[in-house]
């Protein structure tokens, strides 16, 4: 770990490096961009071969990575908002209400022509999950679903990446962004897919000006060709800072000012859905809170302890 400089002699405003620091509050107003949706989960101890069967646990739970976080922030004291796209059937109704039971507020447009984003979660033995995506509506968020009104009051803008990561969402994310910086708000943008990272260099122009990104080691290589954190030093002429994520190796913070990581705290895996996503709230809800990058770092990991060691992508009620 390197220290250019200590988090705790930050004065509170003064920015972390290049990074704008928010207003430190209390129960921070987050506006979340994001996919919402239904999650079918399939537990097996091992997965079947091409061909074969095997006996499993199949449950129905609510998913989406921005509703995802969005949960996370609202168990940890921060009010958010999501801002979404379903379809206009039933499983729209069981996602809003799951979302309101969590104390997250909804700003969800309707798709007459599409069905609300449903993922089939594979989640093995070891309690890793693999995915097989139908975003639905979710793919055709569009500049229309941002209303000017989600961002009256609020404080910070988060993006889910997987908005920017199909053409046909991608200006509506991109409209999210320019909303948010038109009204002072920070921003950060979680990638969430390193697969689907096709582009780095789109990707990036895209995310240029954003307070926060916030990848996983693997879409950190997608981004940079590396998947050591220093890395992400190449990227601080675009971005404030850079938390990388790493599993059950921790995670580290990257501005101009300093490079630091923390360990993950001790987990028993269950399943490994929606850590990231969880990780995201933890960190965001301390961030925004004042936290120095350290603690913002471990409150991060903290949440994603609490998300691998049960089922399902949210936090218990």
């Amino acid at each position: 770990m390197s220290r250019r400089s200590r988090p705790d002699d930050t004065p509170a405003g003064r920015p972390f490096g290049g990074i704008r620091r928010a207003a430190v509050i209390g129960g921070a107003r987050v506006v979340v961009v994001g996919d919402t949706g239904l999650d079918v989960v399939v537990r097996a101890v091992a997965l079947p071969v091409p061909g074969g069967d095997a006996r499993a646990e199949i449950t129905v739970r609510p998913g989406g990575a921005g509703a995802n976080t969005a949960a996370w922030l609202a168990a940890l004291g921060v009010d958010p908002l999501l801002v979404a796209r379903v379809g206009a059937d039933p499983a729209a109704a069981q996602v809003r209400d799951e979302l309101t039971a969590a104390g997250v507020r909804c700003a969800l447009a309707a798709d007459p022509d599409a069905p609300t984003c449903c993922v089939v979660v594979l989640v093995d033995g070891a309690g890793q999950r693999s995915m097989l995506a139908d975003r639905g509506a979710a793919a055709r968020f569009a500049p229309g679903d941002v209303a000017p009104a989600a961002m009256a009051g609020a404080r910070h803008l988060h993006l889910s990446g997987y908005l920017l990561l199909d053409r046909s969402s991608r200006a509506g994310a991109l409209a999210a962004l320019a909303a948010a910086r038109a009204g002072g708000l920070t921003t950060s943008v979680d990638p969430q897919a390193a697969a689907l990272l096709t582009d780095p260099a789109g990707f990036l122009a895209d995310v240029a000006g954003v307070d926060l990104l916030l990848p996983s080691r693997a879409e950190l290589a997608a981004l940079t060709g590396s998947t050591d954190p220093a890395s992400a030093t190449g990227l601080l002429d675009l971005v404030g800072a850079v938390a990388v994520t790493a599993g059950h190796e921790g995670a580290t913070w990257v501005d101009r000012d300093l490079t630091m990581a923390v360990p993950a705290e001790p987990a028993a895996v269950v399943d490994s859905t929606g850590a990231g996503d969880a990780f995201d709230a933890g960190l965001l809800a301390a961030w925004l809170a004042g936290a120095a990058p350290a603690d913002a770092l471990r409150a991060g990991t903290a949440a994603g302890a609490r998300a691998v060691a049960r089922p399902g992508a949210r936090p218990a009620r």
